[in-house]
């Protein structure tokens, strides 16, 4: 089940790329059609998973058996909601991008291809085989942004790759190290490989340049505006919904569970990163006169609380970052696919020209409006559960409640540059750039629809996510020993 999750976008690039010049058009049926299967594959995932256990749907075999290299793929309640996501925005992706018409076939082969490098990280239980999905994601990213990006698209994805690349080989050193050390690549046969604290400090230090840049983490953050403002709606979406998260989701799986002692003695310098991270992130969006930077910069902003809860290292605070994390995925995911349709129509992004869309698109303001509010983390809306926990979480540990304290500082800074927001784009009297625009066609709201669903089913009924994520912490937070 999890391999044809896996690879079965990659029989859709194949399929694509045998059409013929003639009928590249009919790529995006094909995008769309393999995106949907992989999606129903992934919530039968959901719904056949028992929540009550550990790692599930496993498939192992030997890879390369000289040196203990194997294909090893398994879920759990920390993963699962990840893969999901990871197929929900991908077919959200494909559909939003219905009307691309610069070279067809290459554009959705490279989305797929994407989405089989976002699969195989979250499934990946051997070092070798998550560090080759780690790294087949940069290559799509790269050409999305590169070729179908802005007007400085080149300089973007050139930044975007050196920068993820750099925080790569750091992390390739750190798994070379645990292999010298414990002798094999099984991620979770080294939970238990017994490592001394000193060894766990500097493979702690490795790992965490490798997963900080794609998080991204104060200062290593600089890539990322520049990325979103330059890459097409559908690769904004994917990198802030699903690629920032593989960032995080390393130090859940791989920093926590094997090098718990470095961990906790990180765990000060991670917590401060995080505060800085949130306040940070929210006072620069204040000043962006761009909506797609401002979004971007909430998203190092809204990084921070996974980070602070991964800091925290209670129960309540890793399952609010994972909570952030899927929540995050989904609503910065809406703001990113509102903002192209809003610059589709107008051909400008520069928050004073398109005031007043809620006289002349009602549609498209209101769900701007519902996704800005959502950011902001207002109770009963998915935003919120993931910072509250993440919070209780870090108050609970044994960090400086100063930094909780800086943290909830950026909860008030969210709620006033989003809402500074919807005051200068939603209401007011519409601008020369959005009086002759038409509202949301049915095919840009039903790509809207799954993801206010879940942002409204999550925010009220917490348990919709939290049955798979809490067991999967608790036995997480047992292994650490916390």
């Amino acid at each position: 089940m999890l391999s044809i999750i896996v690879f079965l976008p990659l029989i859709g690039v194949v399929l694509i790329a045998m059409l013929s010049k003639e009928r590249e058009s009919a790529a995006r049926l094909i995008a769309t059609a393999v995106a949907a299967v992989d999606l129903i594959l992934a919530s039968l995932l959901a719904v056949n998973f028992d929540v009550t256990g550990g790692m599930q749907f496993i498939e192992k075999f030997d890879w390369v058996s000289g040196v203990g290299i194997q294909y090893y793929l398994g879920v759990d309640g920390i993963s699962l909601p990840m893969v999901f996501l990871s197929a929900l925005l991908t077919l959200v992706a494909v559909v939003a991008s219905w009307k691309i018409e610069v070279k067809p076939k290459a554009y959705f082969a490279m989305i797929l291809l994407l989405e089989v490098g976002m699969n195989g990280v979250f499934m990946a239980l051997d070092f070798v085989l998550f560090y080759v999905f780690w790294e087949l994601v940069l290559v799509p990213m790269y050409f999305l942004i590169g070729t179908w990006g802005g007007p400085r698209r080149e300089y973007a994805a050139m930044k975007f790759f050196l920068y993820t690349l750099f925080g790569s080989v750091f992390m390739l050193v750190g798994i070379i190290a645990l292999y010298l050390q414990a002798g094999t690549f099984d991620i979770v046969a080294l939970t238990d490989a017994g490592l001394s604290p000193t060894f766990q400090w500097w493979v702690f230090g490795a790992f965490f340049l490798g997963f900080a840049v794609k998080v991204p983490v104060f200062p290593l953050h600089t890539w990322l505006p520049d990325a979103h403002v330059e890459a097409p709606t559908a690769a904004s979406v994917l990198l802030a919904g699903v690629l920032l998260k593989m960032g995080t989701y390393g130090f859940i799986r791989i920093s926590l569970p094997i090098l718990p002692d470095a961990a906790a003695q990180w765990s000060p310098f991670l917590a401060a990163l995080a505060a800085i991270s949130i306040v940070y992130g929210a006072a620069v969006a204040f000043a962006q006169t761009d909506m797609k930077k401002l979004v971007a910069y909430s998203s190092v902003s809204h990084m921070g609380f996974v980070m602070l809860g991964i800091a925290a290292g209670t129960a309540e605070g890793i399952t609010g970052a994972v909570a952030v994390m899927f929540s995050h995925g989904v609503v910065t995911g809406m703001l990113f696919l509102l903002v192209g349709m809003v610059y589709e129509r107008t051909h400008t992004r520069v928050i004073e020209d398109v005031r007043g869309l809620s006289s002349q698109v009602p549609v498209a303001a209101g769900l701007m409006a519902f996704a800005s509010i959502a950011s902001l983390g207002l109770p009963g809306l998915s935003g919120f559960v993931g910072e509250f926990l993440s919070l209780v979480g870090a108050w609970r540990s044994d960090m400086w409640p100063g930094w909780v304290i800086i943290a909830a500082v950026g909860v008030l800074l969210a709620a006033a540059y989003m809402l500074w927001l919807v005051q200068r784009v939603v209401l007011g009297s519409p601008s020369h750039a959005v009086a002759e625009i038409e509202d949301l066609e049915p095919r840009e709201i039903a790509v809207l629809l799954p993801l206010v669903a879940l942002t409204l089913g999550v925010g009220i009924y917490w348990d919709l996510l939290l049955r798979y994520v809490d067991p999967a912490v608790r036995g997480l937070t047992a292994l650490m020993g916390a």
